[in-house]
């Protein structure tokens, strides 16, 4: 007779383990199928792996368990499942059924309890049993019949607890996880254990006592008084922890092991539920083809004549542009939709109609536009306005999921199962063989895009919903658009005479140095041929090589920055690198961005980094590097567009760690703040242990990098860095000034739990970042995801603030009936021009709405300047 094995599978854990290990995935209809997907491999491997003879799904019943009438808080604060999970629920309960696998749950007890009471069941019958889950508790079901398996990297890869496992591991029995649990507690599940007492001093207690039990009884033996102290302190606490965290293995279920019986999976249902889900790559595996959906049957009308009939209160919009630069590309139509007819019309009819140009800037008429920035620039260049847009399809799917960073609408399209329109690239080819279309396949593509529009609304307006990501959009980035619309196509007035002066007296400074450096090496060579610079540095100099490549010496910047101090030629070559760059990325660079009104019209990406900064392009005139004095200069190219005006910027003050006080709810933090003190002195008083009278210029320094450095999840290696000490002692740095500041460190840890468990991150305005590294067993791509979950919430709401401030400017300066304009927004700052008349109404309204933006439990402080250029402002 066969000996029966039986393999038990914790239903919720494997999930959650399947959701958080994979991107989000979506099939043509929009739903997510990650945790599917992930849930499917795991069931493939299992079942290949473990061949049993029984399984089972054991489900969690609900949030209320027999152990909430022992302690109520027992799991508090989980995180509400992500709505992306929850619809896949009914699905994977779907894949489970057809491969023929019995499910199973009880009211008021968990999937632990269930696959407890079945591991008895299981070893009374001398059965082999295995158990699957995401969830170190049931570890303590481990015997010499029962092995756990727990996943670890991924969602295939298993580690096996047996009791010479846990043994090895731990150095206890398995059943002493459960006295583990009632010291130390368990985060995860809220269960409390004794304050001070880490897995470590309860693995020690327990090697020494044997239980918690035994702890007690000899209470009177341990000589740390702490400890003893939180012990005697809790000890009710602690009885209830290992209460908590013992598994019920006599619940009242009505399946038995004869229940369990695994035959194999149903074909069809599992074909079926594949193709419904679109895993063409299972499909594959059982030789079954996907089928392409066809475009969608979509009766396309150019008009030829626009009558009010046509355009109705409510459509959707696309303006169709030759390429990405909706400020200087020709513009090659407009499609509109709505729930019974879709239009092209072309670009000269629209300019033609006065019915058109009414219904566009109509504020009563709602619009859904495909991406409303472009749309607004681009309808400004025809000499019309748009209003009324109560949609973006790409600000929208941005705020969804923002690492799906796109402006093409059949990507964002398909993205959320829909496929009623090809890709630019299938309409226009590719590089040099791009061409505009014939008129036909232009109108029926632009129609398209304006008809996938108004499909998307519903299906991308829910999403918003379910994220409580609603306000995010409407409220902020959404009347955003419209502001950088009219920022980018008023430009800023550049001085081109300025910036031939500038390269000028840069090339005669790269001349001088490029002298120096042949002198000090002896004889001329190309400075910027790494391979000849390596040979100069490494041979005939002699310096020590640091790095090497498949070519040769490293000459990157970092290595020359190691090799500073051996030889003055490597900062000679750092300043020629620099200036260099400077010449070229920005003094040639910027010239050829003038447009012929003597401008710079930048573009502002709205919809790319995944903290929700913004960022600009064609140029980029945020990283204009300034902290070398030259760079500073280049500045003073920036000018106000009409003669007797000023230029006037605005920035917030440590605007992030100010966010980090906040969130953190660190009370020095809060209090330095509160009381306008130098927060990188204030820090170095506390982590020094210093008055404010003898912290030095070192302290200050040091302080000052591990404040940003925290901001941005600074490691110790990056702190050595920055600082140059050696690693243990940025380390030792970092503990200091973590318990300094234990709110910041609170934080932090509980930044990366909630990370862990809902597999995101938010800023106070709801902007989500994904994370799904943050589970991995890769400890380089887990690190980052780590720090990642420390640092967005902080940026991010920086963010957030600063385009609030800018919609609220906006207002003001309309409010005020001012002529005053808002140019750009670099990082924390904003720059404006206006007459000279206004600078005083500036200087009393400008800090007033930056600083009242947003209400935090420290002040917004906001510094500002003005001056006849740019780089006068600072």
């Amino acid at each position: 007779m066969t000996k029966k094995k039986i393999v038990l599978l914790d239903g919720n854990s494997l999930a959650y383990r399947a959701f958080f290990a994979l991107p989000l995935l979506t099939n043509e209809k929009g739903v997510h199928t990650n945790a599917v997907y992930g849930f499917t491999m795991m069931l493939e491997t299992i079942l290949a792996n473990e061949k049993p003879t029984h399984v089972i799904v054991a489900w969690d019943a609900g949030k209320t368990t027999f152990r909430h009438s022992t302690y109520t808080e027992y799991k508090g604060g989980r995180q509400k499942t992500p709505p992306e999970l929850s619809e896949q629920f009914p699905y994977i309960r779907k894949l489970i059924e057809a491969f023929g696998i019995t499910q199973y749950e009880l009211d008021l007890y968990e999937a632990d309890d269930i696959i407890g009471t079945l591991s008895k069941e299981c070893n009374d019958a001398e059965a082999e049993v295995v158990i699957i889950s995401g969830d170190k508790d049931l570890t303590q079901l481990a015997n010499d019949q029962t092995t756990v398996c727990i996943t670890r990297k991924g969602i295939t890869d298993l580690e096996k607890y047996t009791p010479a496992h846990i043994e090895e591991k731990y150095g206890i029995a398995p059943l002493q996880i459960i006295d583990m649990k009632g010291l130390m507690g368990d985060a995860s599940d809220n269960i409390p254990g004794v304050p001070g007492i880490g897995e470590k001093t309860a693995l020690k207690l327990l090697k020494e006592y044997g239980s918690v039990e035994a702890v007690y009884e000899s209470i009177d033996q341990i000589t740390a008084k702490k400890m003893k102290e939180n012990l005697v302190n809790n000890k009710e606490q602690a009885f209830m922890s290992k209460e908590l965290a013992t598994i019920e293995v006599h619940a009242p279920i009505t399946v038995s092991l004869n229940d369990l019986d695994f035959v194999g999976r149903n074909e069809e249902e599992v074909i079926q539920l594949y193709k419904e889900l679109q895993f063409k790559s299972l499909l594959e595996k059982m030789d079954v083809s996907v089928e392409v959906q066809p475009l969608e049957e979509i009766a396309v009308h150019t008009v030829e004549e626009i009558t009010s009939e046509m355009l109705t209160d409510t459509m959707s919009v696309h303006v169709e542009i030759d390429g990405d630069n909706y400020l200087s590309e020709d513009i090659l139509g407009i499609g509109l939709s709505n729930d019974t007819d879709t239009y092209f019309i072309t670009t000269e009819l629209a300019t033609s109609s006065d019915l058109f140009k009414s219904w566009i800037a109509d504020h009563a008429t709602r619009k859904y536009v495909s991406d409303s920035k472009s749309a607004y620039a681009a309808i400004a260049r025809l000499g019309m306005e748009l209003n009324g847009a109560e949609f973006d399809l790409m600000l929208a799917a941005y705020i969804v999921n923002p690492s799906f960073s796109t402006n093409e609408v059949s990507e964002i399209a398909r993205s959320f199962g829909y496929h009623g329109v090809e890709s630019d690239e299938a309409v226009y080819g590719k590089g040099a063989k791009r061409t505009v279309p014939a008129s036909e396949q232009l109108a029926n593509h632009t129609a398209r895009k304006a008809h996938a529009v108004w499909e998307l609304y519903p299906v991308v307006t829910k999403q918003l919903e379910d994220n409580e990501q609603r306000d995010l959009f409407h409220d902020l980035e959404l009347p955003l658009a419209k502001i950088l619309g009219k920022m980018e196509v008023t430009g800023v007035k550049t001085d081109v005479d300025v910036l031939k002066t500038i390269g000028e007296q840069l090339s005669e400074r790269l001349a001088v140095i490029e002298k120096t450096i042949y002198e000090m090496a002896g004889e001329t060579f190309n400075i910027n041929s790494p391979k000849q610079l390596g040979v100069i540095l490494f041979e005939k100099i002699g310096l020590t090589p640091i790095k090497k490549t498949k070519t040769g010496y490293s000459t990157a910047a970092d290595v020359l920055e190691k090799l500073a101090s051996e030889h003055e030629i490597i900062q000679h070559i750092l300043l020629y690198r620099q200036l260099g760059k400077l010449n070229s990325t920005y003094i040639e660079g910027l010239t050829k961005e003038i447009h012929e009104d003597g401008k710079i019209h930048t573009r502002f990406q709205q919809a790319l980094t995944q903290t929700g900064r913004l960022s600009s392009i064609n140029p980029n005139l945020q990283n204009i590097p300034i902290r070398l004095e030259e760079g500073r200069k280049i500045r003073a190219a920036f000018i106000p567009s009409e003669t007797e005006w000023i230029m006037f910027a605005a920035d917030y003050s440590q605007i992030e760690l100010r966010v980090l006080a906040h969130i953190s709810q660190d009370e020095k933090l809060i209090e330095a703040f509160r009381q306008g003190a130098d927060i990188h002195t204030k820090t170095a008083m506390d982590v020094f242990g210093v008055n404010e009278e003898e912290v030095d210029s070192n302290m200050r320094r040091a302080a000052k990098a591990v404040n940003f450095g925290i901001v941005y999840g600074i490691s110790d290696y990056g702190l050595s860095q920055s600082l140059n000490i050696t690693r243990k002692e940025a380390g030792e740095f970092i503990d200091t000034y973590l318990a300094s500041f234990p709110g910041v460190k609170q934080y932090m840890d509980t930044s990366i739990i909630d990370a862990k468990q809902k597999g995101y991150v938010t800023t106070l305005l709801k902007r989500r970042r994904y994370l799904p590294d943050i589970t991995s067993s890769n400890f380089n791509l887990r690190g980052f995801a780590e720090r990642t979950a420390m640092n967005t919430p902080i940026q991010g709401t920086a963010a957030d603030i600063i385009k609030q401030a800018m919609i609220d400017m906006d207002a003001r300066l309309e409010k005020e009936n001012m002529q005053a304009r808002m140019l750009l927004q670099v990082h924390d700052e904003l720059i404006f021009e206006a007459p000279i008349e206004e600078l005083e109404k500036l200087k009393e309204i400008v800090p007033e709405v930056m600083e009242q933006t947003i209400q935090l439990d420290v002040p917004l402080k906001v510094d500002w300047n003005y001056g006849k250029s740019w780089y006068e402002t600072k």
